[in-house]
């Protein structure tokens, strides 16, 4: 399927040059598209086919770049950049005007960076891209953000969470009140673990208010608010509306800032169940950025009940599995118990057309869950390091984001250099 698309990507591509009605129907076929379609111009159907075949390859974001002399085409897929066929430099202008129709956005401002979504067609189905343009001195910049409702998971079961993870996360977000977070770098998964904990609660008995930048997913039965700034709509001004909503369970995308952090905390303080994320490194550090922003230690060794950190890996493609000698580093990490397990070697994909050479595919994630017991909280009423707090869970245990990538190579899920190119 990959090399259909791509053949008909590039068909076009010649066909944008000189007009080929036969190269014309050639994509139409390669897409499904109606005899209709064959009318288009070809910038309309090389766009149509650009998305189209990213979105199948189930690629989270598509980049259109300008360079000196060159347009090139990328997609984000499972968390690395391909490079996909892309027209001619002299096609960049109209790719990207075609891309503004689309958003709706002014095809005649090329100073400023704009922002906008566009609902595209897919078979039976569409997809939500958000879009957004950056003028830079080759020409503007597009990139896609691909938001497609059948690639979340559904339920909190199929996040791959470890058992003893997923049954803490479980009852956390069962509780009345209290405050949830969910931490780790852009792109690691964090919304759509909120997303999965939604899902498990979500029920007519609850109210629950989400707060995001933008709305990723819609979710049935639950109220969802897109922020924004620019009319003074924040994180936090949703937050004090949603105070006044009656709500049950509210849901920030991102605390970015005290006041955001404030309102969450009082919210959890006075009977809300609150879930939110943080840009930070490992569990722990969550805890010493809230306070560092300036929130009382008292008032979050009250509220907080848990964070969960976490890292997205490559999955190792099933069809070109196979076993390698474990590096001498790896072995000098494990301990007696685990040197055992990987005796025999460690795995790695060497890349097939399954995967297009590249040895992985799909991702699977690792965590981290951090619970407040008594003695963390007093180390967070204390004021204490990130590192003391993380020593104090260890001690309890806490599994560390590092030992779950080891695990994750040794059961053979992925690769040494995924997990070290994290840490």
């Amino acid at each position: 399927m990959h090399e259909g698309h791509d053949q008909a990507v590039a068909a076009l591509l010649r066909e944008s040059a000189r007009g080929s009605a036969a190269t014309r129907a050639q994509l139409d076929e390669a897409r499904g598209a109606t005899p209709a379609a064959s009318a288009e111009a070809p910038i309309v159907r090389l766009v149509d086919a650009v998305l189209s075949q990213a979105i199948r390859e189930h690629a989270s974001d598509i980049h259109f770049e300008p360079f000196e002399g060159e347009f090139r085409v990328r997609c984000r897929v499972d968390g690395t950049l391909r490079e996909m066929a892309a027209p001619p430099p002299a096609q960049a202008p109209a790719v990207v005007s075609r891309l503004k129709v689309l958003a709706g956005l002014n095809i005649a401002e090329r100073r400023r960076p704009q922002d906008g979504r566009i609902r595209f067609p897919l078979g039976e189905r569409s997809v939500d891209l958000r879009i957004s343009t950056l003028p830079t001195q080759a020409g503007e910049s597009v990139v896609l953000r691909v938001l497609d409702q059948t690639s979340a998971p559904a339920t909190l079961a199929e996040l791959g969470l470890p058992g003893i993870v997923e049954q803490g996360v479980r009852e956390i977000v069962r509780r009345p009140n209290g405050l949830l977070l969910v931490t780790g770098p852009t792109g690691s998964g964090k919304t759509t673990t909120l997303y999965g904990c939604l899902r498990l609660i979500n029920s007519p008995e609850l109210k629950i208010l989400t707060a995001e930048d933008p709305v990723e997913y819609e979710i049935e039965g639950i109220t969802q608010l897109a922020v924004n700034p620019a009319i003074g709509l924040t994180f936090a001004s949703a937050l004090r509306s949603f105070l006044r909503q009656d709500p049950d369970v509210l849901m920030v995308g991102e605390i970015r800032d005290l006041e955001t952090a404030g309102i969450a905390v009082q919210a959890a303080l006075t009977g809300h169940l609150v879930l939110s994320t943080l840009h930070t490194n490992d569990a722990a550090g969550a805890v010493t950025r809230l306070i560092d922003m300036g929130v009382e230690p008292f008032l979050l060794s009250a509220t907080l009940e848990a964070v969960l950190a976490q890292r997205l890996v490559r999955r190792i493609c099933p069809a070109c599995r196979e076993s390698v000698a474990a590096p001498a580093d790896l072995l000098a990490e494990l301990t007696p118990d685990s040197m055992a397990t990987a005796g025999g070697g460690v795995f790695h994909g060497r890349g097939c057309a399954a995967c297009r050479g590249t040895g992985y595919q799909g991702r699977l994630g690792i965590f981290e869950w951090l619970r407040m017991t008594e003695p963390v909280r007093e180390l967070v009423l204390a004021h204490a390091p990130a590192a003391a707090i993380q020593r104090s869970a260890a001690e309890q245990g806490m599994g560390t984001l590092r030992a779950a990538g080891l695990r994750a190579i040794l059961d053979g899920l992925t690769t040494v250099e995924e997990v070290m190119r994290l840490f």
